[in-house]
């Protein structure tokens, strides 16, 4: 009997480490931005990780996640952006198209997002999933139907932010892996690069959210 049980555990474990995800590998390390990347079971898309420091309050930084018209300054390849309903100061849905290069279909997606505090530690979560269905899809544009992103924000005492922020998404379709590889890598580095200058614009200076302790 003693043997069975044994058996029996050695075969969870094995199970366990089988199903246990990859550690992150660091892929890039530009102008403080470090972008890791790595393998998510039954995905051909590789999972991101950005981390970095900011020049910036939470507050600040929340204000720009949530300025969804001014997203298209800064995040990457994006081609137009629209905001679908206001849940709260701090939860909405909003509408997004991606440019992408011929000959692939522009991709577009709808997000839903929501920011919390946690009371204690002052580190503020902004989730981020995709809603797949909220409104019609569009004709020549492929609708992304799986994207969970989400931003963890560590408030520093020299008045900057710690950044941790994790995407995974299926693109859809038929996309070669050149095109995959640019918007894994390339992407998160040029949106955290022009993230920095958003931050600096005087919309975004002297904000302060009531629902934020910063």
């Amino acid at each position: 009997m003693y043997k069975k049980y044994t058996l029996l555990l050695l075969l969870l474990l094995n199970v366990a480490f089988a199903h246990a995800e990859d550690p992150w590998a660091l892929n890039t390390n530009k102008e403080g931005i470090k972008v890791y990347t790595r393998h998510v079971a039954n995905s051909k898309v590789k999972a991101i990780k950005v981390e970095c420091y900011l020049d910036a309050t939470a507050s600040q930084l929340i204000s720009v996640l949530l300025d969804i018209n001014g997203s298209v300054d800064w995040v990457y390849h994006t081609k137009s952006v629209s905001l679908i309903k206001k849940v709260s100061p701090s939860e909405l849905y909003y509408y997004s198209e991606v440019s992408v290069p011929w000959p692939v279909h522009n991709r577009d997606f709808i997000a839903h997002i929501k920011v919390t505090q946690d009371p204690t530690t002052k580190i503020v979560t902004v989730d981020a999933p995709c809603i797949a269905d909220m409104i019609p899809e569009k004709d020549g544009i492929v609708r992304i139907q799986e994207s969970v992103g989400k931003w963890i924000i560590y408030p520093q005492e020299n008045g900057q932010v710690k950044v941790e922020y994790t995407l995974h998404v299926d693109a859809g379709g038929s996309v070669p892996a050149w095109l995959l590889n640019m918007f894994i890598t390339q992407g998160p580095t040029e949106s955290f690069k022009k993230l920095k200058v958003q931050l600096q614009k005087p919309a975004y200076k002297n904000v302060k959210l009531g629902y934020i302790v910063n």
